[in-house]
C-alpha cells in the first residue's frame, strides 16, 4: 500500500505540473493574440476567464427561433446592431469582407439586429450597402442581448468554439484590417 500511495502522489504531482504548464503555454496563446492588435483593434478586450455561453434565442429573418449553439464548433463574430446605427452601416462591409475572407468551417460572422429593426427595414439597409453574405437575425426582445451585456451599438463578441465569449469590443472597428485579419487567423490557428 505504501507504493501505491506513492505512486499516486507521483501521478498527482505530474498533474499539477502538467496543469500549470498548459495553462501557462494558453496564456502565452492568449498574449500573442493580443499582441495582434493595432489601430480599431486596440479597442478588443480579451478575457482571461471567457465568459459562460449565452442561450437566449433569437429570431431567423423567416420569424424562426435560433440559438448561438446552431454554430458550436466555429469561432463566432458576433455583431449587434441595428437600422438606425450610422456606426453601424460603416462596419458592416468590414464585416461582410471578413466572411468573405474566412467563413466557413472554422470560422463565421453573425449579425444579430437587436431592438426594433423591421425586417423589410433590414432587407433596405443590407441592400444599400451590398451586404448579401451575412444573416439578418433579429433580436426584437433584446433577450440575447440583455443576456450578454450590450448597452451600446454597434459591439462585436468573439465566441470560442465552445460558444463562451472570449473577447469584445464596444463600438465600430475596421473589421477589414490587417489587425483584425491577423486575429481571425491566429484563433483559427490556435482552435480557441
Amino acid at each position: 500500500m505504501h507504493a501505491t500511495l506513492r505512486e499516486m502522489k507521483r501521478v498527482l504531482v505530474c498533474a499539477v505540473l502538467y496543469t500549470g504548464l498548459a495553462a501557462s503555454a494558453n496564456a502565452a496563446d492568449w498574449s500573442a493574440i493580443e499582441n495582434l492588435r493595432a489601430g480599431d483593434m486596440s479597442k478588443l478586450e480579451f478575457f482571461a476567464d471567457p465568459a459562460a455561453a449565452p442561450v437566449a434565442e433569437f429570431l431567423t429573418f423567416d420569424e424562426e427561433p435560433i440559438a448561438l449553439d446552431a454554430y458550436r464548433g466555429q469561432i463566432v463574430l458576433l455583431n449587434f446592431w441595428a437600422t438606425w446605427c450610422a456606426p453601424c452601416r460603416k462596419e458592416m462591409p468590414m464585416l461582410s469582407e471578413l466572411q468573405n475572407e474566412f467563413g466557413g468551417e472554422d470560422f463565421a460572422v453573425v449579425t444579430v439586429a437587436t431592438g426594433r429593426n423591421a425586417p423589410p427595414a433590414m432587407t433596405r439597409f443590407f441592400d444599400s450597402i451590398g451586404v448579401d453574405n451575412l444573416p439578418l437575425y433579429r433580436d426584437p426582445q433584446q433577450a440575447l442581448a440583455r443576456e450578454m451585456g450590450v448597452l451600446g451599438l454597434p459591439t462585436t463578441m468573439v465566441l470560442g468554439r465552445d460558444g463562451r465569449e472570449i473577447a469584445r469590443l464596444q463600438g465600430d472597428a475596421n473589421w477589414a484590417s490587417d489587425s483584425a485579419k491577423a486575429i481571425v487567423k491566429a484563433l483559427i490557428a490556435h482552435g480557441m
